[in-house]
Formats: structure tokens, C-alpha cells, sequence
């Protein structure tokens, strides 16, 4: 990503963080709210959010407008990653490079943290939503967070993800995996970004698109550097998947041809951009930086 593009992304960045901090105040009792803020504001990059806001920009909407359902994206993406941790789900110790939520405050808190910040984020969307925005359009950002955050979503994802573990896959159902536990996600931030610009019907399909390209490379990145990177460059266990017994494109397929099929992905999806007169540096960007990682990878 070009100096001047990550410096941007990094200031929404920081504005994510800063009204992250400003929503989720501790309360009684405040253990819930402790660990909810923990994972939080524990770091990332905070894709989804800046994602959100760079299509809503595409479209001149009020930064003010966009920043809560940006904000209630990171929520859902929190939880999925509090719960993906737990001992009855992948067991992971470490998360951001820190101990995971139910190492802190135990699996029953961890568990609820992660079931308060599910139903916090479309309360968030509804309170601090603007009210200069119609209601026709909130209302349609809450369905799309109710897809992606539920058993059209990520959730499918995560039960088929349980159910593979140690079983040999087929690459429809992998191909499931990565729509459903990363790129629907992806979708969701720059539909809402889209949505509440009041976009035409082919540019959020565009824009859907190349969002699922997307999330599909970054979930093989992702399992690149599950079996390449080490702890403190990954944030988690690195060989996770493999001691876990799960399918990944890697494993299917080998290291080689997985750099090929991200790259691959990467120039479609900047291809479905160029086409459709989609003029986003931090879009473009972002495919920089898996293409730039992948040529790291060994």
C-alpha cells in the first residue's frame, strides 16, 4: 500500500478505535464490560470498519453517519473471534498477539462478552445512527447485519468449520468455509458503506463482488501464514490448522498453488474496481497488501 493510502487508513483507523472507546463505556456490573473492551480495543487492523467507511465515502456519505454501523462490524468481527477461541471451538491461548478472552476472564465471560457485543452492535446502529438518516435505510443495514451475523452467515461457517476438522473436504465445502467465515463479513462492510450512499443496484453488486474476491484471498492468505509465520508475526498459534486436523487451501492443495490462487483472486478483484469506474485507493490498496505479503511468504 502506497504511503500516502496507509496513512489515511491508518487516521480512519484511529477514528474506529477512538469511537470504539467512546461507545463502549465500563458500566455495573463491569466485568462484562472489561472484557468486552479487551478484545475491543486489543488492536487489528480494522478492515471491515475502514472498509465500511471508504464505500460510504464513494458516495459523499457524513463520515458521522457511516462511523456506528462501521463501529457494530468490529463488534460482530470481535465476537466471532472471542468465540472462535474458546476451548469448545478452535482453543486458541492467543489472539492480536495477547492472551485470549477466556484466558483473562474465564470461558463463562468470555462466552457472554462475546454475546453482548453480538446484540450491541445493531443497538449501537439504531441509538447513534443520525437521525437526518431515513429509517427505510437503517432498517436495511440491520437486515444485512442480521444475515451476516446469524446462520446465513457466519455462523454456518463456523458449524461446517467444527464439522471438517479431522475429515478430508471437498473443495465445494472449502470453498463454503471461506465464503461464509471471512467473506460474507467483507460483503457487509462495503454493502452498508453502499447501502447507506443509496448506490445503484450494479455498483453494490460491484462492490459485492469484489468484496467476496477479497475475503476469499484473505482467508488463503490467512491460511498461508498459519503455516508460515510465527507467533509474534501472526498474532495466534501459528499450525493451528494443521494440528487441528482442518482442510485448508494449503493443505489441499500445497503452498505454491495457494500463492497462486490468492494473487489470482487479488487481480479480479481489482479487475471488478477498474471495470466498474470504482475509484478507491484504500480498495486497491488492501489487495496490495496481501499481493506485497504473499511475495514474502516462504
Amino acid at each position: 500500500m502506497e504511503e500516502n493510502v496507509k496513512r489515511k487508513f491508518n487516521e480512519i483507523r484511529k477514528s474506529v478505535e477512538e469511537y470504539i472507546n467512546n461507545y463502549v463505556k465500563v458500566l455495573y456490573p463491569e466485568k462484562i464490560y472489561e472484557s468486552m473492551r479487551y478484545s475491543l480495543l486489543a488492536g487489528g487492523k480494522r478492515l471491515r470498519p475502514v472498509m465500511a467507511i471508504e464505500s460510504a465515502s464513494l458516495f459523499n456519505v457524513p463520515f458521522e453517519n457511516i462511523i456506528p454501523s462501521a463501529c457494530a462490524i468490529e463488534m460482530l468481527h470481535c465476537q466471532s473471534l472471542i468465540h472462535d477461541d474458546l476451548p469448545c471451538m478452535d482453543n486458541d491461548d492467543f489472539r492480536r498477539g495477547k492472551p485470549s478472552n477466556h484466558k483473562v476472564y474465564g470461558e463463562a465471560i468470555a462466552t457472554l462478552a462475546g454475546d453482548a457485543l453480538l446484540s450491541y452492535a445493531p443497538k449501537l446502529i439504531i441509538d447513534k445512527t443520525p437521525k437526518t438518516v431515513d429509517s427505510e435505510i437503517i432498517i436495511k443495514i440491520l437486515n444485512e447485519y442480521f444475515i451476516a451475523a446469524g446462520v446465513d452467515g457466519i455462523i454456518s461457517g463456523q458449524v461446517v468449520d467444527i464439522e471438517s476438522e479431522n475429515k478430508t473436504i471437498t473443495a465445494e465445502i472449502l470453498n463454503y468455509l471461506h465464503e461464509y467465515k471471512t467473506a460474507r463479513l467483507f460483503k457487509l462492510a462495503v454493502r452498508i458503506g453502499a447501502i447507506m450512499g443509496k448506490a445503484e443496484k450494479n455498483i453494490l453488486n460491484a462492490l459485492t463482488e469484489y468484496a467476496g474476491l477479497y475475503g476469499h484471498a484473505f482467508q488463503i492468505y490467512d491460511d498461508i501464514l498459519d503455516a508460515t509465520a510465527t507467533l509474534e508475526q501472526l498474532g495466534k498459534t501459528p499450525g493451528k490448522d494443521a494440528n487441528s486436523g482442518k482442510s485448508t487451501y494449503v493443505t489441499m492443495y500445497g503452498l505454491a498453488e495457494a500463492k497462486k490462487q490468492t494473487l489470482f483472486l487479488c487481480n479480479k478483484a481489482y479487475d471488478i474496481l477498474k471495470e466498474n469506474r470504482i475509484n478507491s485507493k484504500i480498495l486497491h490498496g488492501v489487495l496490495v497488501d496481501i499481493s506485497e505479503g504473499i511475495s514474502k511468504c516462504s
